[in-house]
Protein backbone atom coordinates (compact mmCIF):
# COMPACT_ATOMS: atom_id res chain seq x y z
CA UNK A 1 0.00 0.00 0.00
CA UNK A 2 1.48 3.33 -1.31
CA UNK A 3 1.69 5.97 1.67
CA UNK A 4 -1.15 7.85 0.02
CA UNK A 5 -4.01 5.18 0.34
CA UNK A 6 -2.27 4.37 4.01
CA UNK A 7 -2.61 8.19 5.21
CA UNK A 8 -6.18 7.95 3.44
CA UNK A 9 -7.12 4.92 5.33
CA UNK A 10 -6.13 5.81 8.36
CA UNK A 11 -8.04 9.08 8.17
CA UNK A 12 -10.97 7.30 6.99
CA UNK A 13 -10.76 4.86 10.02
CA UNK A 14 -9.96 7.91 12.43
CA UNK A 15 -12.98 9.96 11.24
CA UNK A 16 -15.41 6.75 11.31
CA UNK A 17 -14.68 6.35 14.40
CA UNK A 18 -14.75 9.41 15.91
CA UNK A 19 -18.21 10.42 14.14
CA UNK A 20 -19.46 7.03 14.98
CA UNK A 21 -18.35 7.53 18.79
CA UNK A 22 -19.63 11.13 19.05
CA UNK A 23 -22.96 10.41 17.22
CA UNK A 24 -23.72 7.70 19.84
CA UNK A 25 -22.82 9.71 22.66
CA UNK A 26 -25.21 12.37 21.12
CA UNK A 27 -28.13 9.77 20.28
CA UNK A 28 -27.51 8.47 24.24
CA UNK A 29 -27.55 11.74 25.49
CA UNK A 30 -30.64 13.01 23.62
CA UNK A 31 -32.50 9.32 24.62
CA UNK A 32 -31.74 9.90 28.41
CA UNK A 33 -33.14 13.95 28.17
CA UNK A 34 -36.35 12.79 26.96
CA UNK A 35 -36.56 9.71 29.18
CA UNK A 36 -35.67 11.94 32.27
CA UNK A 37 -38.80 14.21 30.79
CA UNK A 38 -40.78 11.86 30.34
CA UNK A 39 -40.24 10.41 33.41
CA UNK A 40 -40.95 14.05 35.58
CA UNK A 41 -43.81 14.77 33.94
CA UNK A 42 -45.43 11.13 34.74
CA UNK A 43 -44.23 11.61 38.06
CA UNK A 44 -45.55 15.35 38.67
CA UNK A 45 -48.72 14.09 37.01
CA UNK A 46 -49.30 11.28 39.43
CA UNK A 47 -48.36 13.27 42.60
CA UNK A 48 -51.65 15.13 41.36
CA UNK A 49 -53.84 12.65 40.63
CA UNK A 50 -53.10 11.53 44.19
CA UNK A 51 -53.77 14.58 45.62
CA UNK A 52 -57.05 15.08 43.56
CA UNK A 53 -58.07 11.55 44.46
CA UNK A 54 -57.28 12.02 48.65
CA UNK A 55 -59.75 15.33 48.03
CA UNK A 56 -62.25 12.82 46.65
CA UNK A 57 -62.49 13.82 43.52
CA UNK A 58 -62.92 11.28 40.39
CA UNK A 59 -59.76 9.99 38.98
CA UNK A 60 -59.47 8.89 35.51
CA UNK A 61 -58.91 10.39 31.73
CA UNK A 62 -57.42 13.13 30.59
CA UNK A 63 -54.49 13.96 28.90
CA UNK A 64 -52.22 11.69 31.62
CA UNK A 65 -54.69 8.79 31.14
CA UNK A 66 -54.92 8.91 35.33
CA UNK A 67 -56.77 5.77 36.52
CA UNK A 68 -57.28 2.99 39.40
CA UNK A 69 -55.77 -0.70 38.64
CA UNK A 70 -55.19 0.48 35.00
CA UNK A 71 -55.21 -3.22 33.32
CA UNK A 72 -52.78 -1.78 30.81
CA UNK A 73 -50.02 -1.64 33.72
CA UNK A 74 -47.14 -3.39 33.48
CA UNK A 75 -46.87 -5.59 35.80
CA UNK A 76 -43.22 -5.29 37.28
CA UNK A 77 -44.47 -1.08 38.28
CA UNK A 78 -48.03 -2.41 39.79
CA UNK A 79 -46.10 -5.21 41.92
CA UNK A 80 -43.79 -2.09 42.79
CA UNK A 81 -46.77 -0.46 43.76
CA UNK A 82 -48.43 -2.59 45.42
CA UNK A 83 -45.70 -2.73 48.09
CA UNK A 84 -45.94 0.91 49.04
CA UNK A 85 -43.68 2.57 46.39
CA UNK A 86 -43.81 4.87 43.10
CA UNK A 87 -42.10 4.68 40.42
CA UNK A 88 -42.01 4.90 36.81
CA UNK A 89 -41.16 2.62 33.75
CA UNK A 90 -40.95 3.25 30.23
CA UNK A 91 -42.77 0.47 28.50
CA UNK A 92 -45.32 0.01 25.48
CA UNK A 93 -49.14 1.09 25.86
CA UNK A 94 -52.21 1.01 23.91
CA UNK A 95 -51.15 4.01 21.24
CA UNK A 96 -47.95 2.58 21.66
CA UNK A 97 -44.97 3.92 23.56
CA UNK A 98 -45.57 5.69 26.74
CA UNK A 99 -43.72 6.58 30.15
CA UNK A 100 -45.77 4.73 33.14
CA UNK A 101 -45.83 5.93 36.87
CA UNK A 102 -48.30 4.58 39.57
CA UNK A 103 -48.17 4.29 43.44
CA UNK A 104 -50.57 2.63 46.01
CA UNK A 105 -53.03 4.97 47.32
CA UNK A 106 -54.06 5.33 50.84
CA UNK A 107 -56.62 2.63 51.26
CA UNK A 108 -53.80 0.26 50.32
CA UNK A 109 -56.54 -1.69 47.97
CA UNK A 110 -56.27 0.36 44.79
CA UNK A 111 -52.96 1.34 42.47
CA UNK A 112 -53.41 4.82 40.98
CA UNK A 113 -51.58 5.46 37.45
CA UNK A 114 -50.57 7.81 35.12
CA UNK A 115 -49.06 7.52 31.48
CA UNK A 116 -47.19 10.14 29.57
CA UNK A 117 -47.17 9.41 25.38
CA UNK A 118 -43.67 8.79 24.76
CA UNK A 119 -44.71 8.21 20.78
CA UNK A 120 -43.40 11.85 20.01
CA UNK A 121 -40.74 11.59 21.86
CA UNK A 122 -39.36 8.62 20.11
CA UNK A 123 -40.34 10.11 16.71
CA UNK A 124 -38.06 13.17 17.78
CA UNK A 125 -35.09 10.88 18.99
CA UNK A 126 -35.53 8.75 15.33
CA UNK A 127 -35.36 12.31 13.75
CA UNK A 128 -32.39 13.16 15.43
CA UNK A 129 -30.82 9.85 14.37
CA UNK A 130 -31.29 10.64 11.16
CA UNK A 131 -29.85 14.33 11.20
CA UNK A 132 -26.97 12.17 12.90
CA UNK A 133 -26.44 9.75 10.47
CA UNK A 134 -26.51 12.33 7.49
CA UNK A 135 -23.83 14.44 9.54
CA UNK A 136 -21.44 12.15 10.30
CA UNK A 137 -21.51 10.76 6.50
CA UNK A 138 -20.70 14.59 5.55
CA UNK A 139 -18.08 14.99 8.02
CA UNK A 140 -16.76 12.04 7.18
CA UNK A 141 -16.51 12.47 3.89
CA UNK A 142 -15.19 16.27 3.91
CA UNK A 143 -12.58 14.69 6.41
CA UNK A 144 -11.60 11.63 3.49
CA UNK A 145 -11.49 14.28 1.04
CA UNK A 146 -9.06 16.78 2.99
CA UNK A 147 -7.19 13.81 3.92
CA UNK A 148 -6.72 12.55 0.63
CA UNK A 149 -5.57 15.85 -0.55
CA UNK A 150 -3.23 16.65 2.20
CA UNK A 151 -1.73 12.50 1.22
CA UNK A 152 -1.81 13.36 -2.28
CA UNK A 153 0.43 16.76 -1.77
CA UNK A 154 2.83 15.05 0.75
CA UNK A 155 3.08 11.77 -1.80
CA UNK A 156 3.53 13.86 -4.57
CA UNK A 157 6.58 15.64 -3.04
CA UNK A 158 8.06 12.28 -1.86
CA UNK A 159 7.98 10.99 -4.93
CA UNK A 160 9.39 14.44 -6.64
CA UNK A 161 12.39 13.68 -3.86
CA UNK A 162 12.44 10.37 -4.89
CA UNK A 163 12.97 11.21 -8.62
CA UNK A 164 15.66 13.80 -7.63
CA UNK A 165 17.62 10.97 -5.26
CA UNK A 166 17.56 8.36 -8.34
CA UNK A 167 18.76 11.23 -10.26
CA UNK A 168 21.86 11.96 -7.88
CA UNK A 169 22.35 8.19 -7.94
CA UNK A 170 22.68 7.69 -11.13
CA UNK A 171 25.55 10.62 -11.68
CA UNK A 172 23.42 13.54 -11.52
CA UNK A 173 25.04 14.67 -8.51
CA UNK A 174 24.51 18.74 -9.17
CA UNK A 175 20.84 17.52 -9.06
CA UNK A 176 18.61 19.51 -6.00
CA UNK A 177 15.56 18.68 -4.54
CA UNK A 178 15.13 21.48 -2.54
CA UNK A 179 14.28 23.22 -5.62
CA UNK A 180 11.42 21.04 -6.17
CA UNK A 181 9.89 20.45 -2.81
CA UNK A 182 8.32 23.39 -1.30
CA UNK A 183 7.08 24.03 2.41
CA UNK A 184 8.78 24.15 5.19
CA UNK A 185 7.68 20.43 7.12
CA UNK A 186 9.37 17.26 7.60
CA UNK A 187 9.81 16.54 3.79
CA UNK A 188 11.44 20.01 3.24
CA UNK A 189 13.71 19.13 5.92
CA UNK A 190 14.36 15.29 3.99
CA UNK A 191 14.89 17.57 0.96
CA UNK A 192 17.29 19.68 2.55
CA UNK A 193 19.50 16.99 4.11
CA UNK A 194 19.20 15.09 0.99
CA UNK A 195 20.65 18.56 -0.78
CA UNK A 196 23.83 18.62 1.64
CA UNK A 197 24.59 15.41 1.17
CA UNK A 198 24.80 15.63 -3.05
CA UNK A 199 26.62 18.72 -2.59
CA UNK A 200 28.82 16.97 -0.50
CA UNK A 201 28.68 13.64 -2.39
CA UNK A 202 29.40 15.96 -5.65
CA UNK A 203 32.35 18.26 -4.21
CA UNK A 204 34.17 14.40 -2.84
CA UNK A 205 33.86 13.09 -6.95
CA UNK A 206 35.26 16.52 -8.11
CA UNK A 207 37.78 16.17 -5.16
CA UNK A 208 38.64 12.41 -6.68
CA UNK A 209 38.58 13.55 -10.52
CA UNK A 210 40.80 16.56 -10.32
CA UNK A 211 43.24 14.26 -8.30
CA UNK A 212 43.40 11.43 -10.65
CA UNK A 213 43.94 14.31 -13.46
CA UNK A 214 46.48 15.90 -11.32
CA UNK A 215 48.59 12.15 -10.75
CA UNK A 216 48.42 11.40 -14.22
CA UNK A 217 49.10 14.76 -15.73
CA UNK A 218 52.26 14.97 -12.79
CA UNK A 219 53.43 11.17 -13.94
CA UNK A 220 53.41 12.08 -17.44
CA UNK A 221 56.34 14.13 -17.65
CA UNK A 222 58.59 11.77 -15.53
CA UNK A 223 57.04 8.74 -17.23
CA UNK A 224 58.40 10.10 -20.31
CA UNK A 225 61.60 10.99 -19.02
CA UNK A 226 61.90 6.85 -17.97
CA UNK A 227 60.34 5.92 -21.36
CA UNK A 228 63.39 7.45 -23.35
CA UNK A 229 65.68 6.52 -20.86
CA UNK A 230 64.66 2.65 -20.83
CA UNK A 231 65.07 2.39 -24.30
CA UNK A 232 68.88 4.02 -23.52
CA UNK A 233 69.63 0.64 -21.94
CA UNK A 234 71.80 -2.15 -23.11
CA UNK A 235 70.06 -5.12 -24.57
CA UNK A 236 69.47 -7.94 -22.60
CA UNK A 237 66.73 -9.59 -20.86
CA UNK A 238 66.45 -6.71 -17.42
CA UNK A 239 65.99 -4.24 -20.05
CA UNK A 240 63.67 -5.85 -22.04
CA UNK A 241 61.76 -6.62 -18.23
CA UNK A 242 62.06 -2.18 -17.13
CA UNK A 243 61.04 -1.66 -20.98
CA UNK A 244 57.99 -4.08 -20.12
CA UNK A 245 57.31 -2.36 -16.95
CA UNK A 246 57.88 0.83 -18.30
CA UNK A 247 55.18 0.45 -21.38
CA UNK A 248 52.50 -0.81 -18.44
CA UNK A 249 52.98 1.87 -16.49
CA UNK A 250 52.69 4.43 -19.51
CA UNK A 251 49.83 2.59 -20.37
CA UNK A 252 48.26 2.66 -16.87
CA UNK A 253 48.81 6.55 -17.12
CA UNK A 254 47.21 7.09 -19.96
CA UNK A 255 44.15 5.13 -18.92
CA UNK A 256 43.92 7.75 -16.42
CA UNK A 257 43.85 10.86 -18.48
CA UNK A 258 41.27 9.07 -20.78
CA UNK A 259 39.08 8.28 -17.75
CA UNK A 260 39.69 12.01 -16.20
CA UNK A 261 38.43 13.32 -19.23
CA UNK A 262 35.61 11.20 -19.80
CA UNK A 263 34.26 11.73 -15.62
CA UNK A 264 34.60 15.59 -16.50
CA UNK A 265 32.47 15.24 -19.80
CA UNK A 266 35.04 16.58 -21.80
CA UNK A 267 34.38 13.97 -24.70
CA UNK A 268 32.82 14.91 -27.98
CA UNK A 269 32.10 12.46 -30.46
CA UNK A 270 32.90 12.16 -34.05
CA UNK A 271 29.55 10.41 -35.55
CA UNK A 272 28.59 8.99 -38.69
CA UNK A 273 27.09 6.12 -40.54
CA UNK A 274 29.20 2.41 -39.76
CA UNK A 275 28.63 -0.69 -40.65
CA UNK A 276 28.35 -3.12 -37.82
CA UNK A 277 29.72 -6.05 -39.30
CA UNK A 278 32.84 -4.45 -40.50
CA UNK A 279 33.61 -2.20 -37.79
CA UNK A 280 33.20 -5.15 -35.45
CA UNK A 281 35.96 -7.20 -37.50
CA UNK A 282 38.41 -4.00 -38.31
CA UNK A 283 38.10 -3.69 -34.04
CA UNK A 284 39.21 -7.75 -33.99
CA UNK A 285 41.59 -7.04 -36.55
CA UNK A 286 42.77 -4.41 -34.69
CA UNK A 287 43.23 -6.43 -31.29
CA UNK A 288 45.49 -9.39 -32.92
CA UNK A 289 43.10 -11.72 -30.84
CA UNK A 290 41.54 -15.59 -31.54
CA UNK A 291 37.81 -14.22 -31.98
CA UNK A 292 34.53 -16.19 -32.99
CA UNK A 293 32.77 -13.24 -34.89
CA UNK A 294 29.01 -14.77 -36.01
CA UNK A 295 26.88 -12.05 -38.15
CA UNK A 296 23.29 -12.77 -37.66
CA UNK A 297 21.64 -9.78 -38.64
CA UNK A 298 24.19 -6.66 -40.23
CA UNK A 299 22.94 -2.78 -39.32
CA UNK A 300 24.21 0.56 -40.12
CA UNK A 301 24.73 2.62 -36.95
CA UNK A 302 25.58 6.07 -35.54
CA UNK A 303 28.65 5.97 -33.77
CA UNK A 304 32.26 7.24 -33.26
CA UNK A 305 34.53 4.17 -35.03
CA UNK A 306 37.42 5.18 -32.73
CA UNK A 307 35.26 5.07 -29.61
CA UNK A 308 34.16 1.89 -30.58
CA UNK A 309 37.23 0.68 -31.23
CA UNK A 310 38.18 1.59 -28.00
CA UNK A 311 34.95 -0.22 -25.97
CA UNK A 312 35.53 -3.19 -28.06
CA UNK A 313 38.80 -3.62 -28.26
CA UNK A 314 38.48 -3.10 -23.51
CA UNK A 315 35.91 -5.93 -24.14
CA UNK A 316 38.14 -8.59 -26.04
CA UNK A 317 41.05 -7.88 -23.89
CA UNK A 318 38.93 -7.75 -20.61
CA UNK A 319 37.80 -11.65 -22.26
CA UNK A 320 40.99 -12.52 -23.38
CA UNK A 321 42.78 -11.76 -19.75
CA UNK A 322 40.09 -13.30 -17.99
CA UNK A 323 38.40 -16.17 -19.57
CA UNK A 324 39.42 -19.11 -21.07
CA UNK A 325 39.38 -20.72 -24.80
CA UNK A 326 38.16 -18.77 -28.04
CA UNK A 327 36.02 -15.43 -27.58
CA UNK A 328 32.86 -15.65 -29.34
CA UNK A 329 31.47 -12.08 -30.45
CA UNK A 330 27.73 -12.12 -32.28
CA UNK A 331 26.59 -9.01 -34.10
CA UNK A 332 22.43 -8.82 -34.83
CA UNK A 333 21.76 -5.73 -35.51
CA UNK A 334 22.56 -3.03 -33.51
CA UNK A 335 23.76 -5.23 -30.81
CA UNK A 336 27.04 -6.82 -30.08
CA UNK A 337 27.52 -9.51 -27.56
CA UNK A 338 31.19 -10.44 -26.48
CA UNK A 339 31.33 -13.47 -24.31
CA UNK A 340 34.27 -15.55 -22.66
CA UNK A 341 34.78 -19.14 -21.53
CA UNK A 342 35.91 -17.46 -18.05
CA UNK A 343 34.44 -17.31 -14.43
CA UNK A 344 32.21 -14.68 -15.37
CA UNK A 345 32.04 -11.29 -13.74
CA UNK A 346 32.26 -10.99 -10.16
CA UNK A 347 28.76 -9.69 -8.22
CA UNK A 348 29.65 -6.61 -7.63
CA UNK A 349 30.12 -5.89 -10.90
CA UNK A 350 27.16 -6.83 -11.49
CA UNK A 351 25.32 -5.10 -9.08
CA UNK A 352 27.16 -1.29 -9.15
CA UNK A 353 28.76 -1.23 -12.37
CA UNK A 354 32.73 -0.94 -13.25
CA UNK A 355 34.31 0.46 -10.98
CA UNK A 356 38.10 1.94 -11.06
CA UNK A 357 41.05 -0.08 -9.34
CA UNK A 358 38.41 -2.68 -7.37
CA UNK A 359 38.34 -6.28 -8.69
CA UNK A 360 36.52 -8.61 -6.44
CA UNK A 361 37.06 -12.36 -7.18
CA UNK A 362 40.98 -13.84 -7.40
CA UNK A 363 39.98 -14.90 -10.71
CA UNK A 364 39.54 -11.63 -12.01
CA UNK A 365 41.46 -9.49 -10.10
CA UNK A 366 44.63 -8.83 -12.47
CA UNK A 367 44.85 -5.21 -13.57
CA UNK A 368 43.96 -2.20 -12.76
CA UNK A 369 40.24 -1.96 -13.26
CA UNK A 370 39.96 0.47 -15.89
CA UNK A 371 39.06 -1.01 -18.83
CA UNK A 372 35.39 -1.85 -18.54
CA UNK A 373 35.12 1.72 -17.01
CA UNK A 374 36.83 3.12 -19.70
CA UNK A 375 34.41 1.39 -22.12
CA UNK A 376 31.63 1.76 -20.34
CA UNK A 377 32.01 5.86 -20.28
CA UNK A 378 32.82 5.54 -24.28
CA UNK A 379 29.54 3.98 -24.29
CA UNK A 380 27.83 7.18 -22.94
CA UNK A 381 29.81 9.89 -25.00
CA UNK A 382 28.19 7.55 -28.16
CA UNK A 383 24.52 7.24 -26.62
CA UNK A 384 25.31 3.67 -26.59
CA UNK A 385 24.32 1.03 -23.91
CA UNK A 386 26.90 -1.08 -21.97
CA UNK A 387 25.19 -4.08 -20.35
CA UNK A 388 27.14 -7.21 -17.96
CA UNK A 389 26.16 -10.43 -17.31
CA UNK A 390 26.67 -13.98 -16.95
CA UNK A 391 25.68 -16.70 -19.10
CA UNK A 392 23.56 -19.52 -17.48
CA UNK A 393 26.39 -21.69 -18.87
CA UNK A 394 29.22 -20.30 -17.50
CA UNK A 395 31.37 -17.20 -19.08
CA UNK A 396 31.14 -13.50 -19.07
CA UNK A 397 28.61 -11.62 -21.31
CA UNK A 398 28.99 -8.30 -22.10
CA UNK A 399 26.58 -6.57 -24.94
CA UNK A 400 26.63 -3.44 -26.59
CA UNK A 401 23.69 -1.63 -28.16
CA UNK A 402 24.36 1.50 -30.58
CA UNK A 403 22.07 3.73 -31.92
CA UNK A 404 20.58 2.93 -35.41
CA UNK A 405 22.07 5.48 -38.13
CA UNK A 406 19.64 8.23 -39.37
CA UNK A 407 18.61 6.26 -42.18
CA UNK A 408 18.06 2.92 -40.49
Amino acid sequence: MTLRRQIATAVAAISVLVAVAVGLLVHEAMVRQHVDQARGSALTALDAAAEAYERGEEVGGGPRHAALDDPGLPARLHALATQGRRGSLLAPADEGEAMWAARAVRDGGAVLSVRVDFVQDRQAIADLDRIILITVTASVFTTVLVGVLVADRISRRLRTAATAARGIAAGRTDARIGELVDGRDEVADLAAAVDLMSRELHRRLEDEQRFTADVAHELRTPLTGLVTAAELLPPGRPTQLVQNRVQALRALVEDLLEVSRLDADAELPDLSAVPMERAVRRTVALTGLEVTVEVAADASVRTDLRRLDRILGNLLLNADRHGGGTIALSVDGHRVTVRDRGPGFPGELLRDGPQRFRTSVRERGRGHGLGLTIAQGHARVIGATLTFANHPDGGAVATLVLPPAPSD
